[in-house]
């Protein structure tokens, strides 16, 4: 018997120790360690006492980003920004953040590492991902990694182990089903999906008793606060929930699956952080490059997880969407039909809508 937590409890202890501010500590099979912050929760005196170990920290930043700052990505699909010894915290943050770019382009010349493996960094960027964080992460190398996180009470992560698990969606299982009679219909009903990692919980909504032999209207939803719960103009998101189950119910049978999969995937707060981006006149998918994020983040494979173990087999998909559609049938659920759903334009997200429909392939 072992109460040891295991490799997915341990990433989910290094998600909430790096929103935290919390250092953790990545090393690899050949004995390379690294000491790895979130630069976005970076505090003064962590990076004080960083400095204090010796050696060189960097920002790593994703190829995206850097190409933001004309920073030389020698990783490709990263970079590894040397952090000067006469810079503080705010240059730190502003090289992960750039809400201050137009103010202040200027944040270099930028030095950049181009000898030695960028695997730790790699991982270091894809936890502060799945934490909802900024794309970069404040990384130092240290000697004994494992031996320094017992000491200082750390999270210590193996990259073989981690990186599979970073690089694939977590199973998902039912965790409760429940009748919910909605506006659009009475005979509704509730299903809450949780993974084993401990991340977002996410929801199929179930009209009527669809057949499970037929091909049923669903629609993959990602969850929009300010659309969804706000009423935002600035999305067609709301519109198109409402619209949806509006259809169910007439119908008198379908389902619609609610994935947190927040501002294409990238969360709450860096969605907002785009926003404010495009305030500045840069387009949705701009605004994420700017921030270090791709066009989207999201996974859709979620909604086929949800289907499959829900006993549907094949969908009439509501969407505007192809690489949803397309996203269906690899992972094994027959699309027999494409249901438009073209609603919620307005003034204020007609750009938005163009975007969608010239970067991204939306049927529009």
């Amino acid at each position: 018997m072992s109460l040891f937590p295991d490799i997915t409890e341990l990433l989910a202890r290094a998600r909430a120790d790096l929103r935290m501010g919390v250092p953790v500590v990545l090393v690899d099979d050949t004995g390379f360690s690294v000491l790895a912050l979130s630069a976005e929760t970076l505090g003064p005196q962590r990076l004080a006492d960083l400095r204090a170990l010796g050696g060189t920290p960097v920002v790593a930043i994703t190829g995206r980003r850097a190409e933001t700052l004309k920073a030389r990505a020698y990783d490709g699909d990263l970079a590894r920004v040397v952090i000067p010894a006469d810079v503080d915290m705010a240059w730190v943050q502003a090289v992960a953040d750039p809400s201050d770019d137009l103010n202040a382009p200027m944040k270099g010349p930028l030095m950049t590492q181009r000898d030695g493996s960028a695997s730790l960094h790699r991982i270091a960027i894809a936890l502060t991902k799945s934490a909802r964080l900024l794309p970069a992460a404040v990384v130092l190398p240290i000697e004994d990694g494992r031996a320094f996180a017992a000491t200082h009470g750390l999270t210590c992560i193996n990259h073989a182990l981690a990186a599979p698990h970073l690089a694939d969606r977590s199973p998902l299982h039912e965790v409760v089903a429940a009748r919910l009679p909605m506006e659009v219909s009475e005979a509704g009903r509730l299903h809450v999906f949780r993974p084993e990692d401990g991340g977002e919980e996410h929801y199929a909504v179930e009209i009527g008793r669809p057949d499970r032999d037929k091909p049923v209207l669903a629609r993959l939803h990602s969850a929009c606060f300010t659309g969804d719960l706000m009423g935002s103009l600035k999305c067609d998101c709301g519109p198109q929930l409402r619209g949806a189950l509006a259809q169910m119910g007439a119908e008198g049978a379908g389902v619609l699956l609610y994935l947190n999969q927040e501002g294409r995937g990238i969360g709450l707060a860096n969605k907002m952080r785009a926003y404010f981006l495009q305030d500045q006149g840069f387009d949705t998918v701009e605004a994420n490059h700017r921030l270090g994020f791709e066009d989207d983040e999201r996974d859709f494979r979620l909604g086929s997880d949800i289907l499959k173990s829900m006993g549907f087999k094949s969908v009439r998909l509501l969407t505007n969407n192809p690489a949803k559609i397309a996203m269906m049938e690899r992972t094994g659920i027959a699309v027999t039909e494409r249901v438009p759903l073209k609603v919620g334009e307005t003034a204020h997200n007609r750009g938005y809508l163009a975007t969608k429909a010239a970067k991204s392939g939306h049927l529009l």
